[in-house]
């Protein structure tokens, strides 16, 4: 054999055993277990009984670990209540598009499902509704500004995602009825 046709025999010889050695270092198979997670989405239903702030309900899809708002804008009894944005925390209240101050309610869900479907959750209630006016000193000025009511508290409980209700009683008598359904 020329010394030319044994390097390239070696080469080739030397070439096949790093191919055949790089194919049985390959990576082990991956294994899928394709199962859907147990933490959603879960449809959940707020209803909300107040008699300040109205009454309310929507049904929402969460995952555990997320959190969604719910949020209404209903007119109060004796209607809108005008004010000026001149008045002290105006930016802050919930206006009609003439700049009226309306109700407000929003709950805040922000549920985690344990693997038996219990679910953790906490929520954030925040209402705000306009109880007639005050007279406010504002920039020398007096003005007419809405009085408004607010509440805010944060609640945490542990319910079923099987549809069964839990019921949560706000500090000043508002019902907020929760449930979830896989």
């Amino acid at each position: 054999m020329s010394p030319s046709l044994r390097c390239f025999a070696v080469s080739v010889a030397a070439l096949a055993v790093c191919g055949f050695a790089t194919l049985s270092q390959a990576a082990t198979p991956i294994t899928v277990t394709s199962q859907s997670a147990m933490d959603g989405p879960i449809k959940y239903t707020v209803k909300v009984t107040s008699k300040q702030f109205g009454n309310s309900q929507e049904t929402r899809q969460i995952r555990s670990g997320q959190m969604d708002d719910y949020t209404w804008k209903t007119v109060p009894p004796g209607g809108p209540v005008p004010g000026s944005d001149q008045c002290p925390n105006y930016s802050s209240l919930p206006v009609d598009a003439n700049g009226a101050m309306i109700r407000q309610t929003q709950v805040r869900l922000a549920p985690v499902v344990a693997s038996d479907g219990t679910a953790t959750v906490q929520m954030n209630f925040q209402a705000q509704t306009p109880k007639g006016t005050k007279s406010v000193t504002a920039g020398g000025q007096k003005l007419k500004c809405p009085n408004d009511v607010t509440i805010s508290q944060v609640v945490r409980f542990t319910m079923q995602t099987n549809g069964t209700a839990k019921t949560i009683k706000i500090n000043d008598g508002t019902q907020v009825v929760v449930s979830a359904r896989r």
